[in-house]
């Protein structure tokens, strides 16, 4: 098949995408204890990180198509990787803070780009089911999470966790690598032709377009909540070692998020979309609770890895619940809807520190059930759309 190595590709621009948004929370209580950072820094990290890439999102939408999707989606990783290995060095030159928040903004620039293009390649690419395909791609996400957390703990448990500064070189090497490889593979062009496009004004007054946008924030809000804070939770409120913390909780998170996302990519073809997204939307409110409420550290950790099977169709469900409502969509829907999903990432985990910060790390994550049920109200008012229509 012509376009078997893009989609390869593809696949592996959201491990990028993963170990972009997933390695540094392992380091959380590291960089606190050695560089003296507070908790309050430590949120601006997650939460400039997703500032950055939701105004790339915002912004690429104007400029992607001028200088066209192979350009970008290179420069995406060169970002990627040159703010991964600058992430050990600045600190050394700058304030720690500055310097890890400056090598933080590059990466997120990469991040940002791979959420605005990988998913359109992916989709101009011929297959079967798009749907189905959509989830397959997104689970490599949750693979490269795993990849991530496991790795990484292999190597704190075998290097020592005073050598993060070796791995976190080690792991620009993917982004690297990858960006040669999209350098050379073939991507055909958008489904939507430039002149049939949907225009921006008409898009933003779509009532439909704003409910999937709605629910793009809260997915993505509901998915980072939990797993950018599993590793701190685990040590800080169940104190659990950070080797068991990291296996127990962003680990298993991410494995039950990528078998739901497989799952639905080999099996989703006999499943109603709209069904499996809702009962996965009930199911992550009641890991919420689990977490929050549960007098026994197990079954908070239990709740943290159901939260992952429950978050893996929300993100992917949306972006094949727009392509195939929005037909015209092309570059700017994605990246508006990527912006969305940015938003989400960033308000998620944002929130729960704020909580946190005020309360405690339990009461933080309780209060963040309040975006999974904004997306079970989306698909509701989405749903009743339809129905008058």
């Amino acid at each position: 098949m012509q376009y078997e190595k893009t989609i390869r590709a593809c696949f592996v621009g959201y491990i990028v995408q993963a170990v972009v948004n997933n390695f540094i929370p392992l380091l959380f209580l590291t960089l606190q204890r050695q560089y003296g950072i507070p908790l309050s820094q430590i949120t601006a990290l997650i939460t400039v990180n997703f500032a950055v890439q939701l105004t790339v999102d915002l912004l690429s939408a104007f400029w992607i198509d001028r200088i066209g999707y192979r350009k970008a989606v290179v420069a995406a990783h060169v970002f990627a990787a040159v703010g991964l290995l600058l992430l050990p060095v600045l600190p050394e030159f700058l304030p720690p803070f500055a310097g890890i928040l400056t090598a933080v903004i590059l990466y997120a620039v990469g991040g940002g780009l791979l959420e605005v293009l990988v998913s359109p390649i992916m989709e101009s690419c011929p297959t079967e089911n798009k749907e189905t395909a959509m989830s397959l791609l997104h689970s490599f996400y949750c693979w490269g999470q795993v990849g991530v957390v496991l790795l990484s703990t292999l190597f704190f448990r075998f290097a020592g966790i005073a050598h993060w500064k070796l791995l976190a070189a080690l792991w620009a090497v993917i982004p690297a690598v990858n960006g040669v490889l999209f350098a050379r593979v073939p991507i055909a062009p958008l489904v939507a032709p430039e002149e049939v496009r949907i225009r921006p004004r008409e898009l933003l007054k779509s009532r439909l377009f704003r409910l999937l946008l709605l629910m793009m924030i809260c997915a993505g809000a509901s998915e980072l909540a939990v797993s950018q804070w599993a590793s701190f939770f685990a040590e800080e409120a169940l104190h659990i070692g950070k080797t068991a913390g990291d296996l127990a909780g962003p680990m298993t998170f991410g494995v039950l998020m990528g078998t739901a996302r497989t799952f639905y990519g080999k099996y989703g073809e006999k499943i109603p979309l709209d069904r499996f997204m809702t009962g996965s939307a009930v199911l992550c409110i009641i890991s919420y609770l689990m977490i929050a409420l549960a007098p026994l550290p197990a079954v908070s950790l239990a709740g943290c890895a159901l939260c992952g099977l429950s978050v893996g169709i929300l993100w992917p469900g949306t972006f094949s619940k727009a392509s195939a409502s929005l037909r015209r969509g092309g570059t700017l829907m994605f990246s508006l809807l990527a912006l969305g999903g940015d938003i989400g990432c960033s308000s998620g985990p944002t929130l729960v520190g704020a909580v946190a910060g005020a309360a405690n790390m339990k009461t933080g994550i309780l209060a963040a059930a309040v975006f999974p049920a904004g997306l079970i109200l989306c698909m509701y008012l989405i749903s009743s759309e339809r129905s008058r229509s």
